[in-house]
């Protein structure tokens, strides 16, 4: 991982709230010139810190009306596959390593419960998963 110093912090800081600011309003938060963080944002991009730049949307919204957490319990050695696996299913939000019972908690999205289990059922065929669990979420508190 690059060293960040404080400018590139500042900087993702206000890009994670807002991707599409344009460099000029970065560039004036920031207190720096234009060209100072169009180039912090190519370094940064070239060295893999930002992998890309995405939308977030309302959960009101049709980015899917069904979402479930799923936890996996994996067998050791094929924690690196099971990983590429599930980040290549389309219905897979986010990927999530963690410690404790579960060693990967997966965010699910789908608009329908055909494509939930039809979801489910790929996702237990993965070799190296030993156990799932999942959760529907029914609303959003916070």
């Amino acid at each position: 991982m690059p060293h960040l110093d404080d400018l590139d912090r500042r900087l993702i800081g206000l890009l994670r709230s807002d991707a599409r600011l344009p460099v000029s309003s970065l560039a004036a938060t920031l207190g720096t010139a234009r060209a100072t963080v169009k180039n912090r944002m190519e370094r940064l991009e070239r060295n893999g810190v930002i992998l890309g730049y995405s939308a977030r949307l309302n959960e009101g919204s049709d980015a899917g009306d069904i979402r479930a957490i799923t936890s996996l319990k994996v067998q050791g050695k094929a924690a690196n596959n099971v990983l590429r696996m599930v980040r290549s299913f389309p219905e897979v939000a986010a990927v999530h390593t963690t410690n404790g019972r579960w060693d990967i908690l997966l965010e699910i999205r789908v608009h329908s419960l055909q494509e939930f289990e039809s979801a489910l059922r790929r996702l237990r065929m993965i070799d190296g998963i030993l156990t799932t669990e999942t959760n529907i979420l029914l609303s959003q508190q916070k």
